[in-house]
């Protein structure tokens, strides 16, 4: 039972709490702690299973928290949150995911106008009902309707970090059966996508019955949907759908190829496979009723005159013509990783000191960071201004100057404004070490301003990255409309880097969009933006993303020792 998991619980029991009208200091009891969880880097469930540890000592954990922690990680639920979950309908949860639809408005679509669904909140919406509610009004209607379809979509798919956690950890699990050879995750969970609709794990078994089993289950199995000799389908308690596959040994390259995906790239290999006179499916590479090969991947592409080529690549997108050609890039490692620029301290938002995460940092190998604390724009993420920034960075100097391992640098994350100016003065910008700046509000303006306001940002001489560019989140909003090919001349000509956010639920820039940048000349950095000592954790994902983009370490800024990226800087601008 992973931190995230349990964070996720108390959040998800709060909502419901919330909406089921319960004290608001109970409510903000499970927020506080789900804040608390998540900022945690020891794992829950290592200090429930350790009798010398009280988990009430933990800040915001009081002896009931602790009590429903301890039953979590050993049940795998939380009875409270089950109970609400049979009282509230699960439509009412997806409700939650509507911009500007917090707790508050959806019980009262609930209980007072019994929308219990997102088809009967476009019934009411498209009738024009919620208008004429009290406190929503005509703009909370129309944001409703612009956003429903695609809320009922996302609600099919998840993020990579969640996707990659159920998937590794129950294929972990099936690989300590004696019964069990080889296990791989396949589908678009191996190739990185930044999201999954369901999961697909393969095995090879000498016994079946007990691999599906033991799946049918596994604590975070929640029903087996179908069963069969070979195949078994099961809903995770995460709403995730999973196959499990049994394949023959001489298979399984094969399987694992043709499982893996995706569509577009298994459709041009099949191909070249007929062009040898070939037959390829996920038994195998076959001459007529020959087995020719498919006991791996390697055997499997080889036989139809290409190397192996990485998950992440396949998607028709060129790496057939690469692999072809023998160019196939030495795709990026996250132990190549050298600094992160993009954090946050307890000086904005942040729940860890900037000497905590100095240290966190330096503890997974990184030799230096930029803390970028917010601007005084984000006065909900407590922003600072030119005065307490500046004494901000002096902070920073101070401990830099007494920390050994690693570099600190001063930074900031500087708003580009709806206006088209920046956050704060040239003055002030011009004594940080790095400014990466960002659009965080005005997201749907015309794409003229949006455009306008990236242009001011990149000419300014000060800033040294766009960081999030679009300012997306997955399955919750769209980005803003941008001409990316403004964006990238420009930060060509200034010397400007530009972003891959690592958090899974941002991954911006986009695979496509972070190769069009390398072939702009742009450099690349891939940045954590932590806001707690674990949040340097999800920097594989932005990794991920670079590689689906084809990036190798050179195409990466932060890859450099701190020596050669100050040096970068100073060419660039």
């Amino acid at each position: 039972m992973q931190n995230s998991e349990i964070a996720r619980m108390f959040e998800e029991l709060a909502d419901l709490l919330e909406i089921d009208g319960a004290n608001p200091f109970r409510v903000r009891a499970y927020r506080n702690a789900a804040r608390t969880i998540t900022g945690l880097t020891d794992s829950l469930a290592d200090l429930a299973a350790d009798d010398s540890c009280d988990l009430s000592s933990l800040p915001g954990i009081g002896k009931d928290l602790a009590a429903k922690i301890v039953a979590i990680v050993e049940t795998g639920q939380l009875e409270q949150l089950e109970d609400l979950k049979q009282k509230i309908p699960a439509g009412v949860s997806d409700m939650l995911r509507i911009p500007g639809l917090g707790p508050k408005k959806v019980a009262v679509l609930f209980h007072e106008l019994s929308i219990d669904s997102l088809d009967k909140l476009r019934e009411a919406a498209t009738q024009g009902r919620i208008a004429e509610t009290k406190g929503f009004g005509k703009k909370t209607q129309e944001t409703i309707l612009a956003e429903i379809d695609r809320v009922a979509e996302a609600g099919t798919r998840f993020h990579i970090n969640i996707a990659m956690d159920e998937a590794e950890q129950i294929a972990s699990d099936l690989a300590q059966l004696k019964s069990v050879g080889q296990v791989q995750v396949a589908g678009s969970c191996r190739r990185r996508q930044e999201t999954a609709g369901d999961l697909d794990v393969l095995i090879t078994s000498d016994d079946s019955t007990e691999a599906m089993d033991t799946l049918a289950a596994h604590q975070r199995v929640e029903k087996v949907l179908a069963r069969g000799e070979t195949k078994q389908r099961v809903r995770l308690r995460s709403g995730m759908e999973m196959d499990l596959r049994v394949v023959p040994a001489e298979s399984f390259g094969a399987a694992m190829q043709y499982f893996t995906g995706s569509k577009e790239h298994n459709i041009v290999i099949r191909r070249r496979a007929v062009e040898r006179g070939l037959k390829l499916n996920e038994y195998g590479l076959f001459r007529g009723e020959e087995y020719i090969a498919g006991a791996t991947e390697e055997d499997v592409y080889r036989e139809v005159g290409l190397p192996w080529i990485p998950p992440e690549l396949r998607e028709n997108r060129g790496e057939i013509e690469l692999a072809e050609a023998g160019e196939l890039p030495q795709l990026i490692e996250l132990s190549e990783m050298r600094g992160d620029l993009h954090m946050h301290t307890t000086a904005s938002d942040g729940t860890a000191s900037i000497e905590e995460m100095a240290a966190a940092a330096r503890d997974r190998g990184l030799e230096y960071i930029a803390i970028t604390d917010h601007s005084k724009r984000v006065t909900m993420a407590n922003g600072l201004d030119a005065d307490r920034l500046r004494k901000h960075w002096a902070e920073i100097e101070a401990i830099n100057a007494r920390t050994e391992g690693i570099e600190i640098l001063k930074g900031i994350e500087c708003d580009i404004l709806e206006d088209a100016t920046l956050d704060l003065p040239d003055d002030v910008l011009a004594e940080a070490d790095w400014v990466v700046a960002v659009l965080h509000y005005g997201l749907k303006q015309p794409q003229e301003q949006i455009d306008r306001r990236l242009r001011v940002a990149v000419e300014n001489p000060y800033v040294h990255a766009i960081g999030h560019p679009t300012g997306r989140m997955l399955l919750r909003r769209e980005g803003a409309h941008l001409s990316f090919e403004q964006l990238y001349e420009l930060c060509a000509q200034h010397g400007v880097m530009l972003e891959i956010n690592a958090h899974p639920s941002r991954l911006d820039l986009d695979d496509i969009h972070a190769r069009a940048a390398r072939e702009h000349g742009i450099p690349i950095v891939i940045n954590t933006d932590a806001h707690s000592t674990s949040g340097f954790d999800v920097m594989q994902y932005g990794v991920f993303q670079a590689r689906r983009a084809g990036l190798s370490a050179k195409d990466v800024a932060n890859t450099r020792t701190l020596k050669q990226f100050r040096k970068l800087l100073r060419t660039a601008k």
